[in-house]
């Protein structure tokens, strides 16, 4: 498939309320195949729709090589806390401590059009929220607690305390 252009904090696209998908049709299934090619491209283990300039209510997430589509995905309930540092495709080489859920069940479609439910913890109740975020218009940076930092100076910092 294709690479997509991911967009970068700024961009008015990332600020936009995604729109629900009414149909999924095959553009709708080759959008999903460019944004997993893409997310992986980019190291990431979650893309959302608009950060390749799609204001669409799909996310894409891949954090334990178990691929999930999430279409029109509706977060029903959360629990617990964890915080972390966490980043973004969005602000390539930034991370910020964000406090989220620890544990996330989501209803969505798949591309069949199936509506499931999943269920993650850790990492995966934090793309869940992050990528959910998304569809919203909200970028992680706004939850960050104290300052967004440099990757390489975060790494940096924890190989000095090794």
């Amino acid at each position: 498939m294709a690479i997509r252009k991911i967009r970068q904090l700024g961009d008015e696209c990332l600020t936009k309320v995604c729109k629900e998908v009414k149909m999924i049709s095959p553009r709708t299934k080759i959008l999903v195949q460019d944004m997993f090619d893409t997310m992986y491209e980019a190291g990431g283990v979650g893309l959302a729709a608009p950060q390749v300039g799609v204001l669409k209510r799909i996310v894409v997430i891949d954090v334990d090589d178990n691929p999930h589509v999430l279409i029109n995905p509706e977060i029903l309930e959360t629990s617990g806390e964890q915080t972390g540092y966490e980043g973004c495709l969005s602000y390539a080489g930034k991370s910020g401590i964000v406090t989220r859920p620890n544990y996330a069940k989501v209803k969505a479609l798949n591309l069949d059009g199936e509506e499931y439910i999943l269920e993650g913890e850790e990492l995966l109740a934090r793309c869940i929220c992050h990528e959910c975020d998304h569809l919203e218009g909200i970028m992680y940076v706004q939850k960050v607690e104290g300052d967004v930092v440099d990757n390489a100076d975060l790494y940096a910092e924890e190989e000095e305390t090794e």
